[in-house]
This record gives C-alpha cells, structure tokens and sequence, in this order.
C-alpha cells in the first residue's frame, strides 16, 4: 500500500525510496516489530483473562521432564496471534501486491486459521485431540490445492511455477513438471514445513529462534531470484515479481524478533499451533515459489533433525520395540540428558545459523 507513494516522488523526493525492496523490508520488519511489541502485553493479558492455558503431560508420560516443566503450568498459549497479525499488517502495508504475496498471505492466514481451531478446541473446549489428524491433512491439502490453482491460472506465474529447480544444478530439472507431480510435491512441502515447526515447538524461544535464521535467509534468497542480474549471476531461477516475498519474509524477522521478547525464557506466552503451522507454512510456500523448496532441507536443518528424530524413534520402536532417543523430538532428549533448556535453545539456534549459512552458500555452489 505505502509503496503507492512512490508515484509521488515529484512532490516530494524522499518518497523514492518506497520503490526499493530493501528499504520496504527493513521497514517491514520495524513495523512488524513495533505491532509486537505494542499488542503484545495486550494479547498476553486476553490470553490469561480466558484462561487460554498450555496444557502439559504428566510425569506417567514424560517422567521427569514434568517435573522440569512444571512451571510452565498456566502459560498461555495462542500467542502466534501475534505473529499473524503482526506480519499480515506489515505485509499490507509495504508490499506491492501481486500473486506470489497474496498466495503467501492466503497459506499463511489459512494455516493460522487451522492451527487457531485445534488450539482452541484443546485449551477452551478442553478437547485434548483438538482437529484430528486427518482433517489437518484435509485441510492443508485444500488449502495447497486453491494456491497452486491460483498460480497456475495467473500469467505472472503460470510458466514459472511448473519449473523444477534442485540445489547445485544450473538449470531447471524439469520446464513443465506435470500436475501430478507438482501438487504432491507442493502439498509434500507445506505439510512438512508445517509439522516439523510444530514438533520444534517445544522449550521456551526454540521454535521462533530457528525460524527468524530461516526467514532472513529467504528474504535473500527471495530478493535475488526478483532480481534478474543477481539471478542470472548466481544461475539461479528468475521469478520476476518474487522479490515482493522479501517484505513478507522480513516481515516474519520483525514478528519473531518481538514475539521472541514475550517467549524467551521463562516463556510468558506460547504460539501454540496457531504459530507454527502458519510458520510451517509460510516458509514452505516462499520456498516453493522461488525455487528453493529442496534448499529448506539444509537452511531449516533444525526443523529436519526435529522431524526425523520423532520417525526415526516412532519407527524404531515399532519394529524392535527399542528407543533411539530417550525422548523425542530431540531437543527433550538432550534435556533428559542434563542439559538445561537455555543451554538446548541457544545450542540448536547456533546450529540454526550454520544451516543457514550453507543454505545460502549453496546459491553459488553451481
């Protein structure tokens, strides 16, 4: 919206400015950040009046880490509220619009929607299975489908969406991936963004931490593929229009960085579902859009370690009736193993940024 003024430039010079990606994304981010901060004590306090509390295993389930989590009884959750209505404000505000934002802004709001049922179905209607997982998959299947039917329906996009790129490779894969491979492949990804942030979420800061370190990683990588010289210096996919998607990724830094504030530990909120599925899913469509969907793998290595370890440990005991880990996703196993949770979260957020250094050094590996 504000990049309309732009066309102004002639009554007053500074207006300029609001052509230039990186300035729309600073200012994003400090917006967002600001709209965290300001409604942020405000929620918290909703949050507490209803009673919207993280519920939390026993130590029949979990043994002792009840007892090490015992003062997180009463912490609210939901809070990615914040985070939603801080990135989708900002976004609004800074981004010209265009079919790569919308599609983001669609997935992500309808991913919080998703995550807002199943968060207040557990903590208010006290129904401890919340949305069941197969009308998740339901859901997020619909909600893949309506997005990539609008991408491929849109001139802007149409042609460029049916590319196939893979790391280290010059060139597109594929030209024209056929539908059946594509939908299954975009689904694959949003579903597994979604639920592999969801299992990080489990100590106070974790989750946000490693997804600020994504998030500023792909609003660089979101610049470069709408920028047709870097592009084309880089031999990466040009996606003309895709640069917009740095405002939004810039966006999520400034949301994380304030909601960080208020979840940093000791934790006076939880995103709750609510976060991380629309987190999960965010990064997986900006991913899937600018051709570096196979790049999440290593710049979100945090959320793949998470992930295989609660299959590796589900599918080790299934078949040998013995555990991997002595509890999974794996950032409990190192807490079973004496480490302390600010030891756990500053650790994997240090692994967090190295994975997304290679992830970004793996743009001019070619």
């Amino acid at each position: 919206m504000l990049s309309l003024l732009a066309e102004f430039e002639h009554v007053f010079g500074p207006f300029r400015l609001f052509r230039y990606l990186t300035f729309r994304g600073v200012m994003a981010s400090g917006t967002a950040l600001l709209i965290g901060f300001v409604l942020g004590p405000w929620l918290i306090a909703r949050l507490k009046q209803l009673s919207c509390a993280q519920g939390f295993r026993d130590a029949s389930e979990v043994g002792d880490l009840a007892e090490l989590h015992s003062s997180k009884a009463g912490t609210p959750t939901m809070g990615g509220l914040l985070i939603v209505v801080s990135v989708v404000v900002s976004t609004l505000l800074w981004a010209r619009p265009n079919v790569f934002v919308l599609v983001a802004l669609f997935v992500f709001v309808s991913l919080a929607a998703l995550g807002f049922l199943d968060d207040y179905l557990k903590v208010v209607r006290k129904n401890s299975k919340g949305v069941s997982g197969r009308h998740k998959l339901l859901w997020q299947a619909a909600v893949a489908l309506v997005a990539l039917v609008v991408l491929l329906l849109m001139d802007q996009s149409g042609a460029k969406v049916r590319e196939f790129w893979v790391p280290f490779v010059k060139d597109p894969v594929m030209t024209e991936t056929p539908l059946w491979v594509l939908f299954p492949f975009f689904f694959l990804v949003l579903v597994g963004a979604s639920n592999a942030i969801n299992l990080t979420d489990g100590l106070d800061g974790l989750a946000i931490g490693c997804t600020i370190s994504v998030a500023l990683t792909y609003a660089l990588m979101a610049y470069a593929a709408g920028h047709a010289i870097i592009a084309e210096y880089l031999f990466i996919s040009h996606v003309p229009g895709s640069g917009e998607l740095a405002i939004i990724c810039g966006a999520l830094v400034g949301a994380g960085l304030a909601f960080l504030w208020f979840n940093a530990h000791p934790a006076e909120v939880f995103m709750g579902d609510t976060g991380s599925l629309a987190l999960g899913g965010l990064v997986g469509v900006v991913a899937f859009l600018v051709h570096q969907p196979l790049t999440l793998i290593i710049v979100g290595g945090i959320f793949v370690m998470e992930a295989l370890s609660v299959i590796i440990q589900v599918g080790s005991f299934k078949t040998r009736g013995k555990r991997v880990f002595r509890m999974a996703p794996i950032h409990h196993h190192f807490e079973k193993q004496g480490w302390k949770e600010t030891k756990v979260v500053i650790r994997f957020w240090i692994l967090s940024l190295i994975f997304a250094i290679a992830g970004l050094a793996t743009l001019k590996l070619r």
